[in-house]
């Protein structure tokens, strides 16, 4: 069974897009980069609080 972790290999900041990634077996720059895109995109999405919860909740590998 996989877990969400947060990655210890593709991390830029504190691995929870490279976690995301690793997860759904997809590449992390595009993790990174949809997850940016929604935060600007989106007035009721605020994409830094959401990373900073998501940084606190899931574990690190």
């Amino acid at each position: 069974m996989k877990r969400l972790k947060r990655s210890r290999k593709s991390r830029m900041i504190a691995g929870v897009c490279g976690g995301i990634a690793e997860y759904f077996d997809v590449d992390p720059t595009i993790v990174r980069i949809v997850y940016v895109l929604v935060s600007i995109l989106s007035v009721a999405f605020p994409g830094i609080l959401v990373y900073i919860i998501m940084w606190i909740i899931i574990p690190e590998s």
